[in-house]
């Protein structure tokens, strides 16, 4: 599948402003990079640096006044697609080094508070069939509703309200699996059918030696997303980090299936 997206960010900075910009695909062997275009504007400073686990690159920029990003890319997904719900779970002690993070809790995603919810509705099953149970309590018990978390709203909050947007039903998604002992990720997405469109956020949950993304929401396919970032919780995978002042203006995102 080949997927044309744009993405269009307007900002304004106050005095000069060191960002962290991160909305590029990210050029990996599932998906291919056929044209892309990123136009940042004059900045004091442009540094491109490696991302979490080397899946894509994040940008350093300097300045101020107004920010002002194009970004176009079309990309050609060529995804190995499994049944994820049939895999089962690597045992702890067969786990290759880079998962082992993924085990533990992060600022968002507290996974220990989850131990004896996960035991006691969860516990019937295992590997990718408990993952499937997980995803499907997730969207049916949860709301989403834009505006209904901020930057501090973690995993815990959000089960506990019963509602939030992606990023906050991924990170609950997450946190269950970790509390099951199962590696697993947030991953930054462009994806098809996601309603409004914007910038994206699904799990990634390691199951039978490989990565499978998960999206809790119900609104996007794997076969169907173009990996950005992934990281421990949405703090790693963040769009656009501003070390001070900075006023949103706009903000567009849209992605297409193309022939």
């Amino acid at each position: 599948m080949k997927l044309a997206i744009t993405a269009a960010l307007d900002y304004r900075l106050g005095d000069p402003v060191d960002l962290m910009l991160h909305i590029e695909a990210a050029a990996i062997p599932e998906q291919a990079i056929l044209d892309a275009v990123l136009d940042v504007g004059d900045s004091e400073y442009f540094a491109r640096v490696s991302a979490q686990d080397m899946i894509g690159e994040r940008i350093w920029l300097r300045r101020g006044g107004e920010l002002n990003v194009r970004y176009s890319a079309t990309v050609e997904i060529d995804r190995i697609l499994t049944d994820y719900r049939t895999l089962g779970k690597v045992p702890m002690h067969q786990l290759p080094a880079e998962t082992v993070q993924y085990l533990n809790e992060s600022r968002y995603c507290p996974s220990n508070k989850f131990l004896h919810f996960v035991h006691d509705e969860f516990g019937d099953v295992e590997g990718g069939a408990k993952i499937g149970r997980m995803r499907d309590w997730i969207e049916t018990h949860f709301t989403y509703a834009a505006g209904s978390s901020d930057s501090e709203t973690n995993a815990l909050d959000s089960f506990v309200e019963r509602r939030g947007v992606c990023r906050d039903y991924a990170h609950v998604m997450v946190s269950l699996a970790r509390a099951a002992a199962i590696p697993a990720r947030v991953v930054s997405v462009y994806a098809l059918g996601v309603e409004p469109q914007d910038f994206h956020a699904v799990a990634e949950i390691f199951l039978g030696g490989e990565w499978h993304l998960v999206d809790a929401t119900g609104m996007a396919r794997e076969a169907a997303m173009a990996k950005i970032a992934v990281g421990r919780d949405a703090a790693d995978i963040s769009f656009l980090t501003a070390y001070g002042d900075i006023e949103m203006l706009n903000q567009q995102v849209t992605v297409e299936a193309v022939e």
